[in-house]
């Protein structure tokens, strides 16, 4: 392999996964409009035609937004790689920092900036402009700014240890530095994932005990029949930043947490709650959380051997616009462009995911109210404006969940389509 074969197959990868993601969002897009006049007859006596408008509306819109961001990151990513970008800023980071593992946080540190201020703009008119235009945001420019100063000060405070650690991995243990980082990166997650529902989640949102005490009840029999010990069930004030609703586990072992959004209590009625939480549960019951692990702890390991041989290639910098080698060069050439050769086989992930969650909602219809369960996700898609009439091709590639007509009739025992 050659610089100039690898930025060929580069710049072809990069055309490629763009104009596919183009297409898929120009395709859910007219797909979606095209059955906007119509409620689909499984959907008619729950969901009003004004809602299943504003459903596609509000899809619309996304998938129009989605198009000018994806045309944006790959002409980043283009400016970032072959365009020097990462180049120049490697050399600046080394004339700033000398060389070594300084030199290299100072270049990561550096793209990470340069990044979010470029990305700022579409994250501002997806929140104050789309998000509102739908009656979805309940963010404040000072939520907003609290938010990202945050999440700036967090990770600098657990990614820069984390990055000099592998970079002086990368640098002093040798051919096999790569399965000491995957290593240093499994117990890192794991870490991360323990501390997060009582550390790192409060940081942003307010977590309070389930006060009701009927709906408390009725969760606490669906916990002991499942054979499930949590460290609590808490409402999350998501209503602050969105009307949205959702729920969820966070953490393991002896930190489980379960959370539902403030906004999901408010709008389901308990016995729908109940069953919501009978299919998260049927993710712990069906092991998909540990296989979902296994499986990207083992792509991790497979990525990290890949990253390992071509870290000491000529090629690999110079075909994608960086002169002088560096570890931390690496690092960010390869997770950069990694994505770009990996988004034509996306559909497979996202096939084991719908399985998943057809099998948790066997499992919820199991131990709970199937019918509860359908009602309750009827009134989460209505509530959260989720189109009921996604284009197949694109739901294939994106969507972790089935849609909705196909979920709703495994449900009733019509298949999984």
């Amino acid at each position: 392999m050659t610089a100039h074969v690898f930025s060929l197959v580069f710049i072809a990868f990069l055309v490629l996964s763009t104009l596919l993601q183009l297409w898929l969002k120009t395709r859910h897009l007219r797909h979606v409009l095209a059955h906007r006049a119509a409620v689909p007859a499984d959907f008619a006596s729950q969901i009003e035609l004004d809602a299943h408008q504003k459903a596609a509306d509000y899809t619309a819109a996304k998938m129009r937004f989605a198009r000018i961001s994806i045309a944006w990151e790959a002409l980043l990513l283009a400016a970032f790689t072959l365009g020097g970008g990462i180049g120049w800023l490697d050399a600046t980071a080394r004339e700033l920092a000398g060389t070594g593992i300084w030199a290299g946080l100072a270049l990561i540190a550096g793209l990470t900036l340069v990044n979010g201020v470029l990305s700022l703009p579409f994250s501002l008119y997806a929140t104050f402009v789309l998000e509102a235009r739908f009656g979805f945001n309940k963010v404040t420019p000072a939520v907003f700014v609290t938010d990202m100063v945050k999440s700036t000060l967090l990770g600098a405070a657990l990614g820069l240890p984390l990055i000099a650690l592998i970079l002086w991995l990368m640098e002093a243990s040798g051919s096999l530095w790569w399965l000491y980082a995957w290593a240093v990166w499994v117990a890192f997650g794991l870490a991360v994932m323990a501390i997060y529902p009582t550390f790192i989640a409060p940081l942003f949102n307010k977590f309070t005990p389930l006060a009701d005490a009927t709906l408390k009840q009725r969760i606490d029999a669906l916990l002991n029949k499942c054979g499930f010990a949590s460290n609590g069930v808490f409402v999350m004030d998501g209503s602050k930043r969105s009307s949205h609703g959702n729920a969820y586990f966070t953490g393991f072992g002896k930190t489980k947490r379960i959370v539902f959004f403030d906004t999901l209590v408010e709008r389901l009625t308990p016995l729908e709650v109940e069953a919501v939480l009978a299919h998260e549960l049927g993710h712990y019951k069906r092991k998909h959380i540990i296989k979902r692990m296994a499986t990207m702890y083992g792509l991790g390991l497979l990525t990290m051997a890949l990253l390992g041989y071509i870290k000491d290639t000529s090629w690999f910098y110079a075909g994608l616009g960086v002169a002088v080698p560096s570890t931390a060069a690496a690092l960010i050439l390869f997770f950069l462009a990694l994505p770009v050769f990996t988004f034509p086989f996306g559909w497979i992930a996202s096939r084991g995911s719908r399985k998943h969650e057809y099998e948790a909602d066997e499992y919820a219809a199991e131990v709970s109210d199937g019918s509860a369960l359908i009602s309750g996700l009827v009134k989460l898609y209505r509530d959260n404006a989720a189109t009921l009439t996604p284009d197949p091709l694109h739901s294939l590639f994106y969507d972790s969940h089935p849609p909705a007509a196909l979920r709703i009739a495994a449900l009733r025992g019509q298949g999984r389509g």
